[in-house]
């Protein structure tokens, strides 16, 4: 144990965990709802652990709890398991309509992430496009002037027409000031290409800031792609 690194991230919290208790714990397919009070008890089988701390492991069982699969999980017939994988009761109703809950806020969220982005997509292609000239009305046959033969025919100037501005979103890029204050469980938004996304932070750490998207996703970006 001496020579195992400490673990950095709420991810590799819950891999040591499935590791460890394999019928409890998994880091793919669905998860079982997990027993009330499974903190402690991961303390009490653990007590010589130092590869992370308390604070890391409720972080990370925090992460795990709010994760799509596990919500998926939490259903009506479903039963809590123990760190050995035997049944600990059935869910109560407030639980599994509370994961239901979460879970229609969540996916409403990433749909609506999905659209704005079709829209600013869309906005920037039409911005692209180039427009046609306009085209100047034909004089009347009774007023046209007469030409002399050696008088040159001009040839009508097309107005240029003024691109539309694009709003830009009002964000900013994280400042020193900010990386200070932020918290655990803050929302942010973390800026991927020419788009930003909603996310919440959950972990501070030494490489970055470790957030969960809406869709579930956690991850860890730097602060300079941060915006608040």
């Amino acid at each position: 144990m001496e020579n195992q690194p400490k673990l950095n991230s709420s991810k590799e919290v819950i891999a040591y965990l499935a590791e460890k208790f394999p019928l409890c714990f998994t880091t793919e397919g669905d998860a079982r709802p997990l027993k009330i009070g499974i903190f402690q008890d991961v303390v009490t089988r653990l007590p010589e652990e130092t590869l992370f701390s308390k604070t890391q492991l409720r972080t990370a069982l925090r992460l795990y709890t709010s994760s799509w699969r596990y919500l998926h999980g939490i259903k009506a017939d479903a039963q809590r398991v123990d760190l050995d994988g035997a049944d600990c009761g059935a869910l109560e109703e407030q639980h599994v309509e509370h994961a239901r809950k979460q879970l229609e806020e969540a996916k409403a969220r990433v749909q609506a992430q999905r659209a704005a982005q079709r829209r600013e997509s869309g906005e920037a292609t039409q911005n692209r496009r180039p427009r046609p000239a306009a085209k100047k009305p034909a004089p009347n046959a009774d007023q046209a002037p007469s030409r002399t033969p050696s008088q040159p025919k001009s040839k009508p100037v097309a107005p240029r027409v003024a691109a539309p501005v694009k709003e830009v979103e009002k964000t900013r890029t994280a400042s020193a000031a900010d990386m200070a204050a932020l918290k655990t469980g803050q929302n942010v938004r973390v800026r991927a290409g020419k788009s930003a996304m909603d996310a919440t932070v959950l972990e501070i750490a030494k490489d970055g800031v470790r957030v969960q998207l809406a869709s579930g996703l956690a991850m860890i970006v730097r602060a300079e792609h941060l915006q608040f």
